[in-house]
């Protein structure tokens, strides 16, 4: 998979796997079961033409090879399905430096609805926006992925001032970092992978931001909160539909994205056996964000 030499200096493997639309859901599922906490992201295409890409890190350790290979045969095992189009997949090595880097080439400040999405190390005028301020280490959640902007939008029409807020699968602490910059008086934010814990908390204790950052899923929280944010694939978010509820208090609002269209009923379905119900709906692309109450 590379080198000797650079094996030594790198820390993760980068496994991408192109997808249709129609693939996707399926795709992130598989490589949800080996990344590091189980952390997928979804690139989409600038040009509308290529297909999205699936991708995840593991640990370039021991049992990388075994888990490269149990992605290889459930992939194998979509295609004798006849799924739509998956591309190959392709594993190239990561040091974290290697990302940071990679984002900073690329990145510029972005506004999506009241908020302005911004890397430190460059200065904009925020003008009437709320500003989030955020480097990404190897935690998804950058403002530029669809989804994200989907959470942000929808935050953008909610009153968080003096809310309590629970971000679950917070990645780099996006949302939670725009919930308190709204004016939130309690800010939780979890993840199941410890990459995004510790990128979070850097994030979190760079900008002196009262939020607590914890590694843990929304079962092992205590407490209700006025509004619940999760933007994960759809198929935790419907596994985990009881312990939104749980943690949503009676007449609050939970905020969902991550749900690819294809999965969307199912989806829907798990929430409103929790006894969720839909208020606002919105659709970027092939991805669906709900309000929920």
């Amino acid at each position: 998979m590379c080198s000797a030499g650079s094996a030594r200096a790198a820390e993760w493997l980068e496994l991408r796997v192109p997808a249709s639309n129609e693939a996707v859901e399926a795709v992130a599922e598989i490589l949800s079961r080996v990344g590091h906490g189980g952390g997928v992201a979804i690139e989409e295409p600038l040009d509308g033409v290529a297909l999205p890409v699936v991708k995840t890190y593991i640990p370039r350790d021991r049992v990388a090879r075994a888990r490269v290979r149990r992605v290889k045969e459930a992939l194998g095992h979509l295609g004798a399905f006849g799924l739509a189009p998956i591309g190959a997949l392709s594993i190239a090595s990561l040091v974290e430096r290697e990302w940071l880097e990679a984002w900073r080439e690329h990145y510029r400040p972005l506004v999506i609805g009241r908020f302005l999405v911004k890397p430190s190390w460059i200065e904009a005028r925020a003008d009437e926006h709320l500003v989030i301020e955020l480097d990404p280490g190897m935690a998804f959640g950058t403002g530029l992925h669809p989804t994200t902007q989907q959470m942000l939008r929808a935050m953008s029409d909610l009153d968080l001032r003096e809310a309590s807020v629970l971000d679950v699968g917070t990645g780099s602490g996006i949302l939670a970092l725009a919930a308190r910059a709204a004016g939130a008086a309690q800010v939780v934010a979890i993840d199941v992978d410890p990459v995004a814990v510790r990128v979070a908390r850097e994030n979190v204790s760079r900008l002196k931001a009262h939020i607590d950052v914890a590694e843990a899923g929304a079962r092992d929280v205590e407490g209700v909160f006025d509004v619940v944010l999760a933007n994960i694939v759809a198929r935790v978010i419907a596994e985990a539909s009881a312990d939104l509820r749980a943690r949503t208090r009676a007449n609050g609002t939970l905020v969902v994205a991550g749900i690819i269209a294809d999965a969307e009923d199912d989806t829907t379905a798990a929430l409103m056996r929790a006894g969720f119900r839909i208020a606002s709906r919105d659709v970027q692309g092939d991805w669906v964000s709900l309000i929920l109450r």
